[in-house]
């Protein structure tokens, strides 16, 4: 069973909806590999936090166009067929700010990959929108 820490703010059913909904374009616009259209959906610059293969933490922050170039070249050009099974968890700090923890399961051409990443969402003007990605594991490509 997984505890949620105590934020002092409790989410709406709306809040709730709305993150889910955008999960659901985000997760419907990586399926097409439709790079652009994530990249649509991020504050930019975007903080990337992983660790290195020597075991250090790293960080960086990429613009748009290193957004759409790395993430183009590690989705791959649309050959391989990619499905993501994911089961989220949001923390709501605020009604403007998540962080959530996704676990997910990834299979490309038959092989699986278990996944655990978390993203830190803004809402601005109605609209949620990534602007942390942490992932270990990928350090040395940031």
């Amino acid at each position: 069973m997984t505890f949620l820490p105590e934020t002092g703010y409790v989410p709406t059913d709306e809040d709730r909806a709305s993150l889910a909904a955008w999960f659901a374009e985000y997760d419907a616009h990586s399926a097409k590999r439709d790079v652009e259209r994530m990249a649509d959906l991020a504050v930019f610059p975007l903080n990337l936090v992983s660790d290195d293969s020597a075991g250090d933490g790293r960080a960086a922050q990429w613009d748009r166009e290193q957004f759409v170039g790395t993430m183009t070249h590690v989705m791959g050009d649309g050959s391989e067929d990619i499905t993501f099974e994911s089961t989220r968890t949001p923390v709501f700090l605020s009604p403007a700010m998540a962080v959530v923890f996704t676990d997910s399961v990834m299979t490309a051409n038959g092989e699986t990959q278990q996944l655990r990443y978390a993203d830190i969402l803004i809402r601005r003007g109605g609209s949620w929108a990534f602007q942390t990605m942490i992932q270990g594991g990928w350090g040395d490509n940031l």
